[in-house]
């Protein structure tokens, strides 16, 4: 078997299983790490092994997870989306607004059970996605800045609403979404988050509009060369980011009881970087969702990790950000680009 041979098949296993191996690698390390604590005494047993830790892992990472799916769509279309942290948000104090018992926080403000404010928080993100793809594919403009923009106009939209106070008294039919379990066990959140992505997997590998979107972000004018409608599929990948962003709006406003102003700041990074880690390339083109879902996995196991052995938050956001390059670095996609 010649060298040429075996590089061509350990390429297409790291695109396969790499990330897959890079997370078995994380956990191993985390758990070597906190039995090396057990062994000194420190701890009386592995905290990270337990199921709920794990299941704890799973809840943690449902809100980015499901950001990052909408991401990933929107950067294999070779686009990119700021604005889902504030669109987040946005979405999160419409929901409140409509399921809250305080009264007088806006004009329309009170409980309107649980379908009301649901359908109104996915309505505000789902428009604010459409209103992103629609500016970007209309005037041409960078995604960078369309983005940025409505990243500022999203979080004024969420303080102008209440008038920059926070809406709590959140009725518990809504609260359902952030605390609700099923059997007991699972809670509702990564229930959300798995169907989300079983749905989202679906339509990206088994539908014509997710091979469009491959093609979009591949080679745009070839796409519209071969009669795609370009435009049209980036108003709808923004869309779905959009929408995902009101859906993770609705389960932090739920888990947390109240919508805050400053809900969702930064997120955009968190789902940016579980895409990237998990191999979607920047250039557009080239992802996966099964790797979106290892990535997020990738940074709930290293969040949940240094927080159970005490390293501080700003040695964490060091690492994390030297994960994100790393994995861009060594992208396979990225070095065919170069060539």
């Amino acid at each position: 078997m010649s060298d040429s041979t075996l590089s061509f098949r350990g390429d297409v296993f790291f695109r396969k299983f790499g990330i897959v191996a890079a997370f078995i690698g994380l956990c191993i390390l985390v758990s070597i790490l906190c039995q090396l604590r057990v062994a000194a005494g420190d701890w009386p047993d592995n905290v990270f092994l337990t199921a709920a830790n794990l299941m704890l892992i799973l809840h943690q990472i449902s809100i980015n997870g499901i950001l990052a799916i909408g991401m990933t769509f929107v950067i294999i279309a070779a686009g990119i989306d700021l604005s889902v942290g504030s669109v987040l948000a946005f979405s999160g104090m419409v929901a409140a607004s409509f399921a809250t018992a305080s009264v007088g926080v806006t004009p329309w403000s009170g409980n309107y059970g649980v379908v009301v404010p649901v359908i109104a928080a996915l309505v505000a993100g789902a428009a604010c996605g459409a209103l992103n793809g629609w500016i970007i594919a209309r005037f041409r403009i960078q995604a960078f800045v369309g983005t940025l923009g409505m990243l500022l106009a999203a979080r004024g939209f969420t303080m102008a609403l209440a008038d920059g106070n926070p809406i709590s008294a959140i009725s518990p039919d809504l609260r359902w979404f952030g605390t609700g379990k099923v059997l007991g066990v699972v809670p509702i959140p990564v229930v959300l988050f798995l169907l989300v992505f079983a749905v989202a997997w679906t339509i990206l590998n088994k539908s014509i509009f997710g091979r469009h979107v491959y093609a979009v972000g591949g080679n745009e004018k070839s796409a519209r060369t071969s009669g795609i409608k370009t435009p049209r599929i980036k108003v709808l990948v923004y869309a779905l980011a959009g929408t995902l962003a009101g859906l993770a709006g609705i389960i932090l406003t739920a888990k947390t009881g109240s919508a805050q102003t400053n809900a969702g700041s930064s997120y955009e990074l968190d789902a940016i970087a579980a895409a990237v880690i998990g191999g979607t390339s920047l250039t557009g083109g080239v992802g996966r969702l099964s790797g979106t879902l290892f990535g997020a996995l990738i940074i709930g196991v290293m969040n949940n990790g240094l927080d159970i052995l005490g390293v501080e938050s700003f040695y964490q956001l060091i690492i994390k950000g030297a994960l994100i390059v790393t994995a861009v670095i060594i992208d396979p996609s990225r070095k065919q680009t170069a060539l």
